[in-house]
């Protein structure tokens, strides 16, 4: 007889299994067959004939560029004689900031760290010379392929006189090992990036990675609703007998869910400002995190609130945790940036605008002008005010000018959601110019 789960017991599996879902995302691919079976076609090559070659993956943010590559990579590797015959080398211009954390990388990944020994690189010049010999040494029958891919392409341009990529596409270039450079950028200028020498031994292969811009709207919600439900509902590979009663009840409520209104205007929202599916699994992370013993299913209300936190302006949430006499500050700022329209200011201008304030209220408790000072200090700090040039030894810090980064609707946000705001203070920020 089937046994059924309790309410606890299912959200603990429920919420482990949806956030593994969201945290592992498989790498299946859809989309873009074209572009795919032509990087598929260039890394097969590489593995199975010993074939050099190099390409770019070009496309926004968020396209598809990396879960294109992956679900290549992870295909060739689900091949039994892959890890006989290639491994792969994978680096990023946001942690490998220069060429020799680069090559020290791509040594650990490439197990040369046995062949080095007890060598002792001196220099960037020596460690290179190790690595291209490791990798000329070899020839197409017994050396295995390497595929290297170079994410955030354009950031390795910025290294000094591009020297590991002059050698990778050189050694690919030459044939002198098998190895695939694959590089990944969003900057569709990166050609003119490369140094003339580096440009003249890359095989000018581009793939563009766009998004489909031949599917209407109405289809393209369609498919983030689709993933939406995918992602949320329990498979039966996830369950067991014991949860299987639990989980068709949780699926039921998940298919219900997704036809409300407010849940789709939630998604349609997110969808406008990011297409990416990192972007919607981030989201849907937060949302899973709600739910509790008291709290055992999601509702609209969940989405909308969540939504709202996501979307909440961060310097606007700054600035309600500032103290009253910062916030009046900040309401001198407003003033004075509309009346002189976005003129340059400075302390002096400030703490005249307040004090013309301080002088129409009685009720508002006066402060002396240091600690005025040091709360103004305390938001350039918060650099909800920028220095105009930088700090001169020649200027008076009450003189030195300034730029208020923060727009009109900001302060007036700020100013609505205080909490146990003065009423003076309040019209003074919702009042015309002073």
């Amino acid at each position: 007889m089937d046994r059924t789960l309790s309410v606890e017991d299912g959200l603990v599996l429920c919420r482990k299994t949806i956030k593994r879902k969201l945290l592992l995302p498989t790498n299946e691919f859809s989309g873009h067959e074209k572009e795919r079976s032509h990087l598929s076609d260039l890394v097969r090559r590489t593995v199975e004939m010993g074939e050099s070659n190099s390409a770019l993956l070009i496309g926004p943010r968020g396209c598809g560029k990396t879960a294109l590559l992956n679900s290549v990579i992870n295909e060739l590797k689900n091949e039994k004689s892959f890890h006989e015959k290639a491994f792969v080398v994978e680096l990023n211009g946001l942690m490998h900031t220069d060429d020799r954390l680069a090559l020290k990388d791509a040594t650990r990944q490439m197990q040369l760290e046995n062949a080095v020994g007890n060598k002792v690189f001196g220099s960037f010049a020596e460690n290179l010379t190790f690595l291209l010999q490791c990798l000329k040494s070899g020839n197409k029958d017994r050396s295995k392929s390497i595929i290297f891919i170079l994410d955030e392409f354009d950031l390795f341009c910025n290294h000094h006189n591009q020297t590991l990529l002059y050698n990778l596409f050189n050694v690919a270039q030459s044939a002198q090992a098998p190895i695939c450079v694959v590089g990944l950028t969003c900057r569709l200028d990166v050609m003119e990036l490369l140094e003339k020498r580096v440009k003249s031994r890359f095989s000018h292969r581009q793939i563009f990675i766009f998004p489909d811009t031949c599917q209407k709207e109405q289809s393209v919600f369609e498919v983030r609703m689709a993933l939406l439900k995918n992602l949320l509902i329990l498979s039966e590979d996830d369950v067991c007998v014991d949860d299987a009663v639990f989980s068709y009840c949780w699926n039921c409520h998940v298919e219900d869910l997704c036809t409300e209104e407010p849940v789709q205007n939630v998604m349609r929202t997110i969808l406008n400002l990011d297409n990416s599916e990192r972007t919607l699994r981030s989201f849907l992370l937060v949302v899973i995190s709600r739910l509790s013993d008291t709290h055992p299913t999601l509702t609209a209300e969940d989405f909308l609130q969540v939504h709202k936190l996501w979307s909440r302006d961060a310097k606007v949430a700054m600035v309600e945790g500032l103290s009253v006499l910062e916030l009046c500050l900040i309401i001198a700022m407003k003033h004075q940036t509309e009346i002189y329209e976005g003129e340059p200011l400075n302390f002096e201008m400030v703490y005249r605008r307040y004090c013309k304030f301080l002088s129409q209220n009685s009720t508002v408790q006066n402060v002396e002008r240091p600690v005025v000072l040091k709360a103004f200090e305390h938001l350039e700090s918060l650099e909800l005010v920028v220095p105009i040039g930088g700090p001169s030894i020649h200027i008076l810090k009450e003189f030195q000018l300034h730029r208020f980064v923060l727009t009109s609707q900001q302060v007036s946000d700020a100013v609505k959601r205080y909490q146990g705001l003065p009423t003076e203070v309040s019209q003074w920020a919702a009042s015309s110019y002073q």
